[in-house]
């Protein structure tokens, strides 16, 4: 008997052990907190919006480009190079700059990628809440303005800044075209043969909430009902608060969504 209670006893112990794993704790408080941030952020007004997630893009791309010029210091210092000579045409030298520019030192990089990753947050989220959704023209035309000012910001430009600004924009918006298309593709689940979920789907992936489709259809939540959904009914599907705030919110700014429910 004694035996039995201290095998339980150890049982209970490590349960106890695995729900309190820290790492699980942390992580689950960091989406909890992200959440919370997204759902801030949702009633707030464009330009605060704007500005407290072109300032978090920044600080995420200063800290990466710091990183990455660390790393390039590093392999540059091995391999010194010689000082361009003064005779060299203006071609040589704007491609020589745009070389500086991708491999500068940690204090460059930093500022070319904060300069990148805002300025592209930034945009996004201005045409996402005026669109009330996110498609593949917003997503280029915010890589057009990350591509600009780049160029502008890093001087690889040389004397015809406007033009280079021009061109960068147009070659990020392209690929960026290219890469969004692509990713559309590959990660669209192959259910194109239900469609009484398109607008549904399309709702969860502009919020980052694709998790939760398989939600909906558990609950026969479709298209249809979108304009009828309430707290308690996503509640009854098992949505968390925060998600739940934020669809609330984005069926409200959707204008098809929000006249339909005036009907």
């Amino acid at each position: 008997m004694g035996d039995g209670k201290q095998d339980l006893m150890a049982v209970n112990s490590t349960k106890g052990l695995i729900q309190q794993n820290p790492i699980t704790q942390i992580q689950s408080e960091i989406k909890k907190l992200e959440v919370n941030v997204k759902s801030w952020l949702s009633k707030q007004s464009i330009p605060v919006e704007a500005a407290v997630v072109t300032a978090g893009g920044a600080i995420q791309g200063a800290l990466i480009g710091g990183l990455m010029g660390t790393f390039t210091q590093d392999l540059s210092s091995s391999m010194p190079m010689q000082p361009p000579p003064g005779s060299l045409d203006p071609n040589a030298m704007a491609s020589l700059k745009q070389a500086q520019a991708l491999s500068g030192g940690p204090l460059v990089q930093a500022r070319n990628f904060a300069v990148m990753t805002g300025v592209n947050v930034g945009i996004s989220t201005v045409l996402r809440r005026i669109k009330g959704k996110e498609d593949v023209w917003s997503s280029m035309a915010a890589a057009f303005g990350s591509g600009a000012m780049f160029s502008l910001v890093s001087g690889m430009g040389g004397p015809n800044q406007v033009s280079s600004a021009i061109s960068s924009g147009a070659f990020f918006a392209l690929a960026q075209g290219g890469i969004y298309k692509l990713g559309e593709k590959f990660s669209k689940p192959l259910v194109e043969d239900d469609p009484f979920y398109a607008k549904t789907r399309s709702l969860l992936f502009s919020l980052g909430l694709q998790s939760y489709e398989k939600n909906f259809k558990k609950g026969l939540l479709n298209d249809h009902t979108l304009p009828l959904l309430n707290d308690s009914a996503l509640r009854d599907v098992k949505i968390p608060p925060g998600p739940r705030l934020l669809i609330l919110d984005q069926i409200e700014r959707d204008p098809e969504l929000k006249e339909r429910r005036k009907k």
